[in-house]
């Protein structure tokens, strides 16, 4: 079985450095002094409680120097997927499955979902259908990642927390390919269990995206803050509530009620998202994979969001001023 991560920053590489001590037929797609520290002396992975560990890594930044994989699994910001699609074809052959691990509402989302909106296409998660067409629908498989984990120096990623990676085919079932992942990923120490409904799963993760990551984007607090404060955690239940109204509406079932989640959020402390992380660091921000793609289902499912309009044009903007609208 032949797997490429595409993206191996922190998530992809955490992911492949595992693959790779298991002894699987990983390669890793990356780019800049990360790719040039992982030619040179391997990928090291420091978990808690364990010394680090070097593994030696087929890596490099031009797919056709890797030839067709049998899973693909795009561990990039979700802006980032559809100007790489045309580069990525040479990793694409006959059976080639992709594993669309990235954050927010899939490009994907309406693929084997039936009903009146199957086949439904999302411009704000993928612009000129670039992924729908340059991958086909056919290929996917779903995944919702878990894990924390950052690049502490080209070459070396530190693991924070968590090592599922839920995985589910749009139509619910169990395949021959998904379960071959899953064990794949298993015998790697990592949990990927199989699921019958992988969009309940991504609408609990994307309800915190959604709104904690614009809100401490704004703010600049870290989660336990934004949760409890008085003023912010009332704006981050409304976002989710008016997204739970879109999300029933397209059949999703959610485990726990708006306060459980925002709850849980406070719960991990002093964190600061991945979108104040990126206004720091300078780099493009998710804002349509996370925001703008629920504002685009609320025009789909014709359900109002006065919240999420309201917090989407305050972040587009901040992101504008600071040089960082990726999407």
């Amino acid at each position: 079985m032949k797997i490429c991560v595409f993206g191996a920053g922190a998530i992809g590489g955490y992911m492949g450095a595992k693959l790779a001590q298991a002894g699987a037929d990983v390669s890793l797609v990356a780019r800049g002094p990360h790719l040039a520290a992982m030619k040179e002396k391997g990928l090291t992975l420091i978990e808690e409680g364990a010394d680090p560990v070097t593994v030696p890594v087929t890596a490099s930044d031009n797919p056709e120097d890797l030839g067709p994989q049998d899973y693909v699994i795009v561990t990039l910001k979700a802006h980032s997927v559809p100007p790489v699609v045309p580069k990525m074809q040479p990793l694409i052959g006959e059976n080639t499955t992709i594993v669309s691990g990235v954050n927010g509402v899939p490009w994907w989302y309406f693929h084997k979902i039936g009903g009146d909106l199957e086949g439904t296409r999302l411009a704000s998660v993928d612009p000129g259908n670039a992924q729908w067409d340059g991958f086909g629908p056919d290929r996917v498989l779903g995944c919702v990642v878990y894990p924390a984990a950052e690049v502490s120096e080209p070459g070396t990623i530190k693991h924070i927390e968590g090592n599922r990676f839920s995985l589910g085919e749009p139509d619910g079932s169990k395949s021959e390919r998904a379960m071959a992942l899953s064990k794949a990923l298993s015998s790697a120490g990592l949990k990927a269990p199989v699921r019958p409904r992988l969009r309940d799963e991504i609408w609990v993760k994307l309800w915190g995206n959604l709104s904690f990551n614009p809100i401490s984007a704004l703010t600049h607090a870290t989660l336990d803050v934004l949760c409890t404060d008085e003023g912010t955690r009332p704006v981050a239940r409304a976002m989710m509530v008016e997204a739970q109204e879109i999300a029933e509406k397209l059949g999703v079932k959610f485990p726990i009620d708006v306060d459980r989640r925002i709850d849980g959020g406070a719960a991990v402390g002093a964190h600061r998202t991945s979108m104040l992380q990126d206004l720091d660091q300078g780099r493009p921000m998710e804002i349509d994979a996370l925001v703008g793609s629920v504002q685009e289902l609320g025009r789909v499912t014709d359900t109002p969001t006065p919240t999420i309009d309201t917090v989407l044009a305050l972040i587009k903007l901040r992101a504008k001023s600071a040089g960082l609208y990726g999407g």
